[in-house]
């Protein structure tokens, strides 16, 4: 993978740029009033942002929910790539999928974040992007009780903090060996019972438990992911033409929502109704089964049921 990430990176320089098949050009966008906010000290801030709808769409037409505006620059199964091995504990493996869709969610970040000579600014910057917004929706940061709107770098920002200080806190990401497992869901799982998340078949139980992470440790994957998303709406919804399709990685970025979603789906970690951003591009993916029936559902705990 970090030779597949290496060449992701090299792939956005100026010789990327698409010929082929342009669409029309892209809606004018309506500006915004910028907003200053500033940060609490606690990293769980990202769990309590609210979202706000607008009342129109001023981006107009998405190109990126049509087919021919969607395609993928690998093939196979993603499912390969989330589906747990039956070896590994399922804590263990969810953590391990946090950290790899935040490095693969950075890269795409890092794209926006490029400084242009020029300017002198990055692509996404508080002039082009003064609110954080997916098509009709503003995602808020809550202030001293209140949803605030900040602009998409420092809400972008504020989040890949966030989510960098939850993977290396030593309480959610334990990385001590753990002494005396006790039965548990997972090794439950393993012999052949089923559990769910939210209904484990022992109260006192819950994922990652063996392998020493905290009650809450599903639930914050929950909130990571979420957060997670909301960076990828905006991705598509901003910055989709400019640079994406303009550099020819449209692909690139499609490449990785599809292993995102089938990550999200396979665990129930994001829900329906915070995907409805992107749901016509997610229901095309399902449609080609670029998301793989396995991970819709019930996904991992409806697949362990029927082995």
């Amino acid at each position: 993978m970090a030779t597949f990430f290496q060449s992701v990176r090299q792939g956005f320089g100026r010789g990327g740029n698409n010929k082929s098949n342009p669409p029309p050009k892209s809606p004018s966008q309506a500006s915004a009033p910028q907003h200053q906010a500033t940060m609490s000290n606690s990293p769980s801030i990202s769990s309590s942002m609210s979202v706000e709808t607008q009342a129109n769409d001023p981006e107009g037409p998405k190109y990126f929910f049509q087919e021919k505006y969607a395609p993928l620059n690998v093939r196979g199964n993603f499912l390969t790539l989330c589906a747990c091995p039956k070896n590994v504990e399922l804590g263990e493996w969810l953590a391990h999928q946090i950290v790899e869709q935040y490095r693969l969610l950075h890269g795409m970040l890092q794209v926006i974040q490029e400084v242009n000579s020029v300017t002198g600014l990055p692509i996404c910057n508080e002039n082009t992007c003064p609110t954080m917004s997916a098509g009709r929706l503003t995602y808020t940061w809550l202030v001293d009780g209140r949803a605030a709107k900040i602009s998409a770098p420092k809400f972008i920002n504020r989040v890949e903090k966030w989510i960098v200080s939850k993977i290396h806190d030593p309480v959610m990401f334990p990385t001590e060996k753990v002494n005396g497992i006790p039965e548990t869901s997972s090794i439950k799982e393993a012999n052949g019972a089923s559990t769910t998340p939210s209904d484990p078949a022992n109260p006192d139980d819950w994922i990652g438990k063996s392998s020493g992470f905290p009650p809450t440790f599903y639930k914050d994957c929950q909130g990571i992911m979420k957060q997670m998303f909301r960076c990828y709406a905006h991705l598509y919804h901003a910055h989709w033409l400019n640079p994406f399709w303009h550099l020819n990685k449209h692909d690139v970025l499609n490449m990785c929502f599809v292993h995102f979603v089938t990550v999200s789906k396979y665990y129930g970690l994001v829900t329906e109704k915070e995907m409805e951003p992107m749901q016509p591009l997610i229901e095309l993916f399902i449609k080609q089964q670029r998301v793989p029936p396995e991970a819709l559902n019930g996904g991992h705990w409806a697949q362990q049921a029927a082995t």
